[in-house]
């Protein structure tokens, strides 16, 4: 399958085969017919098919192809970006060399040899003039976007958190599939949670499409922009979080270990604070040393003990978010039955909108989903309903619609961003003892954390559940099976 191709087949190869990539610089993984559409359009790509059965010297279609290779070396670089916007004398010679060749290709145009052919090659050179028109404005519109960006931005968070260099563009175009499709217009990162719903607010109001970001660990694509004037929020700077602490849950008649963190907490980081007390921190995606809270509740991550102990979804207490209008959005789960969600009749959830200073309520709802929709009797791990029936704040895999990119959004098929958790620790019993039936072992104490996102100050308290087990035990081997003073063998962290 493997085997290498022979001199003799290359040297049988049709030379007159067109080739794969004809437009020069093209360094991304982008087809000539794929870059033809997006700058010039489908009807170009029909042209130039018609007109390269009828090539005589190529000179033309060659001129052409470097027109478009120029245009999108410059749209895929953002370092030729910046380049070209701060010097306009440059960018200006550019677009006359551009124009220049396009000129030529019209000096070469024969009417009256074949005017079928000609009209062709004519409404080609008006789409491509078009193209170059629009490249040279783009670089104004651009400038003009920028200024009044910075303008809007910085009235809700500092200058420095306002990023349009090129650095922070590459390093927030994809996330772990390495998919690119467009760089983002701007990155934000702002320094505390309190910026979040104004800043949110301002990007809508001039236009940007949101993408929430957090470790860019994803393998969905549910962090890479789509649209050229989009803008990330980077909440890596949100890395508050607290102790364990004993709360009690709405509805439960005792107190729970619970944890809250900042969205942009590294999974690691609670899972450590959770050993420290003695605890084990459930949720457990193998990306934990690069991942986020936030992201592990955009997609209800599980991890590999999530089969014992459930998935993200399981195990939130309560949390919260920011809405397009800039309101604060708390969602608090009513009744917790510390175990997985599929296993209660009616799952409850109370929701709180603020305004955008997080203390005023505007209005409260309560939501109830029968435990049966989110997994079919016998799924332990994963999901039913993908959009785990409009539950603000989660959805299977992080994806946004193409034809809804508001990423903030709550609505049942948006991606709402979480920001604070709080989780909760606590005790479980029923499994470890299962286990120790098994084994003939007397005694077996297992302890579970379980944690979720909240934020800083009164954010939420979730129970970002414990899909890690941790046994601390003194057991003993029963009489009939002998000497005991043996732990239990299914002790890990």
């Amino acid at each position: 399958m493997n085997a290498p191709t022979t001199l003799q087949h290359l040297l049988q190869a049709d030379d007159s085969s067109p080739r794969l990539r004809e437009i020069p610089y093209n360094y991304t993984s982008f087809s000539d017919r794929e870059i033809v559409i997006r700058l010039l359009g489908n009807r170009a790509w029909d042209l130039l098919n018609q007109l390269r059965d009828e090539r005589r010297t190529g000179r033309s279609a060659r001129m052409l192809y470097e027109v478009l290779g120029d245009i999108w070396v410059v749209q895929r670089n953002p370092y030729l970006q910046d380049d070209l916007l701060d010097n306009p004398g440059r960018r200006k010679q550019l677009v006359e060399a551009l124009q220049h060749r396009l000129g030529e290709v019209q000096k070469r145009r024969t009417p009256e040899a074949d005017t079928l052919r000609d009209g062709l090659v004519g409404e080609l050179l008006v789409l491509a003039g078009h193209a170059v028109k629009l490249f040279d404005q783009t670089f104004t519109a651009m400038a003009q976007l920028r200024r009044k960006t910075q303008k809007g931005l910085g009235k809700h968070t500092a200058k420095d958190n306002i990023k349009f260099d090129a650095l922070s563009r590459v390093s927030h175009v994809t996330d772990a599939t390495d998919w690119r499709v467009e760089y983002p217009f701007v990155v934000l990162t702002p320094d505390t949670e309190a910026e979040m719903a104004n800043l949110v607010k301002a990007c809508f109001t001039l236009g940007l499409t949101i993408i929430p970001r957090g470790g860019g660990t994803g393998y969905t694509g549910g962090a890479v922009p789509l649209t050229w004037n989009s803008a990330v929020i980077n909440t890596e700077k949100l890395e508050a979080m607290s102790g364990v602490e004993m709360l009690q849950l709405p509805g439960l008649d005792k107190k729970v270990p619970t944890l809250w963190t900042e969205v942009g907490v590294v999974t690691q980081r609670v899972a450590d604070a959770a050993e420290r007390a003695g605890w084990v921190f459930a949720v457990d995606p193998t990306s934990a040393e690069a991942s986020c809270i936030g992201g592990n509740i955009a997609m209800n991550a599980g991890g590999k003990k999530a089969v014992l102990w459930g998935t993200a979804l399981d195990n939130l207490a309560s949390w919260r978010m920011v809405t397009p209008d800039a309101q604060w959005l708390e969602v608090t789960r009513l009744n917790h039955n510390l175990g997985k969600i599929h296993d209660v009749e009616m799952a409850s959830f109370e929701l709180k909108y603020f305004e955008a200073n997080g203390t005023t309520l505007v209005r409260e709802e309560r939501l109830d989903i029968p435990g049966s929709t989110f997994r079919k009797e016998g799924l332990g791990k994963d999901v039913t309903d993908k959009f785990l029936a409009g539950l603000p704040g989660h959805s299977k895999r992080r994806l946004r619609r193409l034809d809804h990119q508001r990423a903030l959004d709550f609505a049942p098929h948006a991606r709402p961003h979480a920001h604070g958790l709080h989780g909760v620790l606590w005790q479980r019993q029923r499994r470890c003892a299962q286990h120790c039936r098994n084994q003939r072992l007397h005694v077996c104490r297992t302890k579970t954390l379980r944690r979720v996102a909240g934020g800083p100050r009164a954010l939420g308290r979730s129970l970002f559940a414990g899909s890690g087990l941790h046994h601390q035990v003194q057991t003993r081997r029963s009489p009939q099976n002998g000497i005991g003073g043996r732990h239990c063998g299914r002790q890990r962290r």
